[in-house]
């Protein structure tokens, strides 16, 4: 899902392979050890490769006690670039 975060959200990959783009940016690929910041209310996404597992600590602070703003889904056509 494509969100935001009032505040910022840092990622810190544990184990396995993902992808975190931001809008209008190209997919990236994230491993084990990398950390990944995504600066307050810039719109992103994140998960596994289409063939591998990923796991991470999201670390999010909340503002007015909300800390994400989900929206839509990210499309097949998305993942796949």
């Amino acid at each position: 899902m494509w969100h935001t975060h009032p505040l910022g959200q840092t990622l810190i990959v544990t184990s396995g392979l993902g992808w975190v783009q931001s809008e209008g940016g190209p997919i990236e690929e994230i491993r084990p050890g990398d950390v990944v910041w995504f600066p307050p209310g810039e719109k992103h996404w994140h998960g596994a490769t289409a063939t591998t597992a990923m796991t991470h600590i999201a670390i999010t602070e909340s503002l007015n006690g909300k800390n994400v703003d989900w929206m839509e889904r990210v499309s097949d056509e998305q993942y796949r670039k």
